[in-house]
C-alpha cells in the first residue's frame, strides 16, 4: 500500500499505470472508516486492477462548523482497515493541496440539490461537486463506488459525472446500505452516540422497514405522518424531515410506484444527525 499527500505525485502515478491497462477503482471517503466503507473498497478490489481510496474531511460541505469539528478522525484506524483490505493507494491531502485558493465553483443540478438534504444543508452539495469533481480529476477513475445511504448525494453525482464528466468515461457505482446488526445504518456519525442514544437511533430503521412492508393501505401523506409520529415517540429522536420521492427526480410524489420511489429520512439523535432510507417495492 503507498501513501500519497500530493496531487501531482498519485496523478503521474496513476497516468502511467493506466498506460499500461490498468484499471482504477476509486472510493472517495472522509474517514473513520466502517464496514459500510470496507464493502464499497471490496467491490473495488472485485472490479479493477487497482484500487485508490481517498481520506479527506472536507470543509466545504460542512454548512455547520460545529459539525465539521466533530466529525471523527481515526487516521490510525483507517490505514490499518485500508492496508488489511489489500487497497494499493491512498490518498491524503491536506486541505491546502485540495483547496490552494477559495472554491468559487457553483453547480448546476437541476434542483436535485434542493430539495432535502440541501433544504436543511445549503450548499452542501455543492461543496461536495467541488471536492469529488477533483478528486475525479487528480484520480482519473474508471469506476468510482458511492453507498446508497447517501441517497441523495449518489444522485447528485450521477448528475455532476453526466453534465461535467460526460467524456471521461467514469462509471457510478452505487452499493447497498450496509447495516448494524440490529438495522442501524452505519454511518460514521453513529460514534458519536450515546449509549442512550445509540438504542433509540435503531428506532429509524425499524420503523421504515415497518412501512417499507406495510405502505399500501396509506397515502403518500399518511405515511410521512406515521413514521415522523412513531419516531418522534421516542424522547431520544426528532425527525428533519421524511419524504418519499422519485428515484430520479428525487421530487416528492403523491403516490408509490413499486421500484421508483424511495422513502428518504434525516433525524437527530440528541445532536447527532442520522439520514436513512429505504426503497419501497
Amino acid at each position: 500500500m503507498e501513501i500519497f499527500k500530493y496531487s501531482a505525485s498519485i496523478s503521474k502515478e496513476i497516468s502511467s499505470l493506466k498506460n499500461h491497462g490498468i484499471s482504477f477503482g476509486f472510493v472517495p471517503t472522509m474517514g473513520a472508516l466502517h464496514e459500510g466503507h470496507a464493502s464499497l473498497i471490496r467491490k473495488s478490489k472485485s472490479e479493477n486492477n487497482f484500487t485508490v481510496v481517498s481520506i479527506f474531511v472536507n470543509p466545504t460541505q460542512f454548512n455547520n462548523p460545529g459539525d465539521l469539528e466533530k466529525y471523527p478522525r481515526t487516521e490510525k484506524e483507517d490505514l490499518k482497515l485500508i492496508e488489511d483490505l489489500g487497497v494499493d493507494f491512498v490518498f491524503m491531502p491536506e486541505i491546502s493541496e485540495i483547496y490552494p485558493e477559495k472554491d468559487l465553483r457553483i453547480f448546476d443540478f437541476d434542483g436535485l440539490d434542493s430539495v432535502m438534504e440541501g433544504q436543511f444543508r445549503p450548499g452542501h452539495f455543492n461543496g461536495v461537486a467541488q471536492v469529488v469533481s477533483k478528486l475525479f480529476k487528480i484520480i482519473q477513475p474508471d469506476k468510482a463506488y458511492f453507498g446508497k445511504k447517501d441517497f441523495q448525494q449518489l444522485a447528485v453525482i450521477r448528475m455532476m459525472n453526466q453534465k461535467y464528466f460526460g467524456n471521461k468515461n467514469i462509471k457510478i457505482v452505487a452499493c447497498d446500505i450496509v447495516r448494524e446488526a440490529d438495522g442501524l445504518a452505519m454511518s460514521s456519525r453513529n460514534v458519536r452516540l450515546s449509549p442512550e442514544h445509540r438504542k433509540s437511533a435503531v428506532n429509524i430503521s425499524q420503523t421504515l422497514f415497518k412501512y417499507q412492508k406495510n405502505n399500501k393501505n396509506y397515502t403518500v401523506n399518511q405515511l410521512k405522518n406515521l413514521v415522523t409520529k412513531e419516531i418522534d415517540a421516542d424522547k431520544n429522536l426528532k425527525t428533519e424531515y421524511f419524504e418519499i420521492v422519485d428515484n430520479t427526480t428525487l421530487k416528492p410524489v403523491e403516490q408509490i410506484i413499486p421500484g421508483k420511489t424511495t422513502g428518504c429520512i434525516a433525524v437527530f439523535a440528541g445532536d447527532v444527525r442520522l439520514i436513512d432510507n429505504v426503497s419501497f417495492s
